[in-house]
């Protein structure tokens, strides 16, 4: 299957901000799109962050196409965590639904199984004991969401920051009867580029079930210029029809928290303005959709 549609270009205001509250969305959308972003990623760190008003409303200002994206801090566990937690875990991501749904974002994404850090060993029993359990705790909100119009990007992580599931293998297995039932995958070049054999075979992998993806330099800089087979992740985004958003990943090494949960000790930039846009330039020029009998994006020249 080859996709013709355009993908658009977003960019995470993780680059810039965390976290992202009502105060810091108009100014911060209004560069985005000033920039020439077609899309953005809104992180949902706390429910009560983002009110759904205010995002509309500046959302329909900048004419940006919006995804959520949820953060697993500690505290946050669908499996081996005791029901408290579960239920606290599942009305956040509830909460993350509701804003997505309001706001016209068909997507929310994230690692959505335990807190973004939490390691532990697992015999081939326990790993399949988890992933049932995750599909069962998964299972109403993956009914919420698809009652909300949106679908859940589950997100597979590399091994520093989960043991649960690392590659494309095992979050198939791990979601199993959920995919396509309001459940699709979530991929992100960094993690793909650690995890994975080959980046590309993995997309194809995923195939039908990719509804989202994040990219950024092997360095979790701007993407390009970098080690990462571009041709061949754009050459299977094609095989599989992928004609959703390409969302810049990165995160500021001047918030405290966000440097440290990101592992981020040095910058990737000169400046997080000169980081996106980077991307921005880069993303436009490689990827083989913005040339296919399409008309060119805003302020390019065909």
């Amino acid at each position: 299957m080859r996709s013709r549609a355009v993908r658009p270009i977003g960019v995470n205001t993780w680059v810039w901000t965390s976290p992202l509250t009502d105060t810091d969305l108009p100014p911060l959308l209004r560069r985005i799109a000033a920039v020439g972003f077609d899309a953005v990623e809104l992180p949902l760190e706390n429910v009560a962050d983002l009110t759904a008003d205010a995002v509309r409303e500046i959302l329909a200002e900048t004419g940006l196409s919006p995804s959520v994206v949820g953060a697993m801090a500690p505290g946050r566990e669908l499996v081996n965590a005791p029901d408290d937690v579960v239920r606290l875990t599942q009305q956040y991501l509830a909460g993350c639904i509701a804003l997505a749904g309001s706001i016209g974002a068909t997507r929310v994404c994230g690692p959505f199984y335990a807190h973004t850090g939490r390691l532990w060993r697992m015999d081939a029993g326990e790993r399949e004991r988890s992933y049932a359990e995750l599909r069962r705790n998964l299972e109403p909100l993956a009914e919420q969401a698809l009652a909300a119009g949106v679908t859940l990007g589950i997100e597979p992580l590399n091994r520093y920051e989960t043991s649960l599931i690392n590659t494309v293998e095992q979050a198939l297995e791990a979601l199993g009867p959920l995919l396509g039932q309001g459940v699709g995958l979530a991929l992100d070049t960094y993690h793909l580029n650690i995890e994975e054999r080959s980046s590309a075979d993995a997309i194809r992998a995923a195939g039908e079930h990719l509804v989202h993806l994040q990219v950024c330099g092997n360095d979790r800089g701007a993407p390009g210029g970098d080690q990462t087979d571009w041709e061949g992740i754009f050459g299977a985004l094609d095989d599989v029809g992928y004609d959703g958003a390409l969302a810049i990943e990165s995160f500021t090494a001047h918030n405290a928290s966000i440097a440290t949960a990101a592992a981020i000790w040095r910058p990737l930039a000169a400046s997080q303005d000169e980081l996106a846009e980077n991307g921005l330039v880069f993303l436009r020029h490689a990827d083989p959709s913005r040339s296919r009998d399409a008309p060119p994006h805003q302020g390019e020249t065909p």
